[in-house]
């Protein structure tokens, strides 16, 4: 099954890896990792509405949020449980961010 691991950081924090994992083995997603992007930060987002037939643009993420989305990933594993022990092991999901695990429509 594939998951997209969506992770977040605290917002306005450090969106770099954080340094106390820096040598935290990643052969842990060997073989599951199928693809991904890091993302700008939010405060370079672009916001599209349509409303009424006019196109509204607005700076920055849709809402506020406590957390800033900095990476999606996919992966590819067995079940849910293989994805969430994979984000449990995630060093944003230690340090104080999150890491969203969510089935992708195949």
């Amino acid at each position: 099954m594939r998951y997209a691991l969506l992770v977040r950081s605290p917002a306005g924090g450090d969106e770099e890896w954080p340094e106390e994992h820096a040598d935290r083995p990643r052969d842990v997603w060997a073989g599951r990792f199928t693809g991904g992007v890091r993302l700008r930060p939010a405060a370079d987002a672009t916001t599209v509405r349509v409303r009424d037939g006019e196109v509204l643009l607005g700076d920055g993420p849709f809402e506020p949020s406590a957390e800033d989305l900095t990476t999606i990933a996919f992966v590819d594993v067995d079940d849910l449980d293989e994805a969430i022990a994979l984000a449990a092991g995630h060093p944003y999901a230690c340090g104080g961010g999150s890491v969203e695990v969510r089935p992708v429509w195949e």
